[in-house]
């Protein structure tokens, strides 16, 4: 009994469901893929967590932090393109465990990319919130404080919460509707109006770079780390590096971990796979274009703005706007504050389109009820469902938490996703050699190994609070596996003798 909990979904089984009628539409092309994929990582990063990674972590080593995070992303990002052109079906990471990892581990990775695409886009939704009311202040309009913010927050320097004064984050529900609204409506529409938001925020982010570097001043970045270049703990517990006086390590790697919210929604590409045109091609050129053109636009514009303002007088808030606000610049301001809420848009966007793919690709395989999480709206041929109860949860996290629990908790849940997405690729490759590959991660074991390596090491950079929240998460995950999919999952039907195997080429 104990060894069924590893049964693997059968990858003929896989294939199959590609060919079923039940499934979406495929529109997509690899500049729209590729559009996606930048559409969800430039936007957050760049726009706030800039600050918190040099301020609080790292001085100007940040631009290191962006270097280390982004290379152990590439070797995640090889490994999702190599399974994403192998199954291009909905699902990313969890369709992958389940082929090759088995029954639970499928499971662990689904119920986390929940973790990663929800929370995630909760703790979006709150940046977008912050920059939208700083811009309307530009213009001399306040929110009642009431509206303005989650009803509390952390104080990381003295380890505990405190009381904000407001309700609720109006402004994170209302763009979190109007996103849910523009998703039930249409995959196509949802691409179009992404790529146009990408094109303009990346005009934005090349305008911060060429503008701001007339007025960087090398002097700020000395010293360039002042925290190290490491910051590993494990547990609590640091074991490399400098340690503030809340317990929390400091130096370039524990930076790293802090911004690596930064780089989550590229493996978001693979979750639309299913509505590729050409998967096999178009998905791993939209995975890897969009990762490196986006590393190489962090490590430019954090370079830019340590090089503008001492590290120590960053806002954390609004670190790039603030820094041409600094020199002398509100033009300028108010130009990056209008780009950071149409960047942030798109990458709410992105993250709110994937996560009903996660849940219909569980659904199909009876992981989660399949009348409701599996339905396929008639006209638009989205997962209509399952995108509302998205925009609900997401809705009801942004305005009552805030953004420190949000961001941290999303980084460790895409962390454990990228290892696990690793190992399956090594798997993979000794179980089922000769599948037909069209993208192959190349260097293999070094690839993966490197992948798992990367990615644990900044998992262990991050407080111990990520962990003890990462086991409660998953414990409420346990609860429904064994209470309900246990006995409705693919696998266990196909030990009933319900489903039938077709035959593998």
């Amino acid at each position: 009994m104990s060894n069924s909990l590893f049964d693997k979904k059968p990858f003929a089984l896989l294939l199959e469901e590609m060919n079923g009628e039940n499934r979406l539409r495929r529109v997509l092309g690899p500049i729209s893929l590729t559009s996606l994929g930048v559409g969800a990582v430039i936007g957050t990063g760049i726009f706030v967590l800039t600050g918190v990674g040099a301020h609080d972590k790292a001085g100007p080593a940040l631009i290191l932090s962006f270097a280390a995070a982004g290379i152990a992303c590439v070797f995640a990002a090889l490994c999702y393109a190599e399974f994403a052109s192998m199954a291009p079906v909905a699902g990313s990471a969890y369709t992958y465990a389940y082929s090759t990892l088995g029954e639970l581990f499928a499971w662990i990775i689904g119920w986390d990319l929940v973790l990663e695409y929800a929370v995630a886009s909760s703790a979006v939704a709150h940046g977008w919130s912050a920059h939208f009311q700083d811009l309307l202040k530009s213009f001399g309009i306040f929110l009642p404080h009431a509206f303005a913010s989650a009803p509390f927050d952390f104080d990381t320097a003295a380890g505990h919460f405190f009381s904000t004064g407001s309700y609720l984050d109006l402004p994170a529900i209302l763009i979190t509707a109007a996103i849910t609204f523009i998703l039930v409506k249409g995959i196509k529409e949802s691409a179009v109006f992404n790529t146009t938001m990408v094109i303009i925020k990346l005009v934005i982010v090349v305008f911060v770079i060429v503008v701001g570097a007339f007025y960087v001043d090398p002097a700020n970045w000395h010293p360039f780390a002042p925290y190290g270049y490491t910051g590993i703990s494990f547990f609590g517990h640091t074991v490399f590096g400098q340690t503030a006086s809340s317990g929390v390590p400091l130096g370039m790697l524990a930076g790293a971990a802090v911004i690596f919210f930064a780089f989550i929604g590229f493996d978001s590409v693979s979750t639309h796979a299913e509505e590729a045109r050409h998967p096999q091609k178009d998905v791993p050129i939209g995975i890897i274009a969009s990762l490196i053109l986006c590393t190489l636009l962090y490590i430019a514009v954090s370079a830019v703005v340590t090089g503008m303002v001492p590290y120590n007088q960053i806002d954390i808030n609004a670190p790039v706007a603030n820094a041409f606000a600094q020199k002398g610049l509100p033009m300028a301001q108010r130009l990056i504050d209008i780009g950071a809420i149409t960047g942030i848009t798109s990458v709410l966007l992105v993250m709110m389109l994937s996560q009903p793919r996660v849940l219909l690709a569980m659904a199909r395989d009876g992981m989660v009820p399949e009348s409701f999480f599996g339905a396929i709206h008639e006209k638009f041929r989205t997962p209509w469902k399952s995108t509302i109860l998205t925009g609900i949860f997401v809705g009801s996290m942004a305005t009552l938490l805030p953004i420190r629990i949000l961001a941290e908790l999303t980084n460790i849940g895409t962390l454990l996703a990228f290892v696990i997405v690793c190992t399956a690729v090594l798997i993979m490759r000794k179980t089922n050699p000769a599948t037909p590959r069209p993208f192959r991660a190349p260097f293999v074991p070094l690839t993966p190994i490197a992948g798992i390596v990367c990615c644990s090491i900044l998992m262990f950079s991050l407080p111990v609070e990520n962990w003890w929240r990462l086991f409660i998460w998953l414990g409420i995950g346990f609860t429904i596996y064994f209470s309900y999919s246990r006995r409705h999952c693919v696998t266990a039907r196909i030990r009933r003798g319900e489903v039938v195997v077709p035959h593998e080429e």
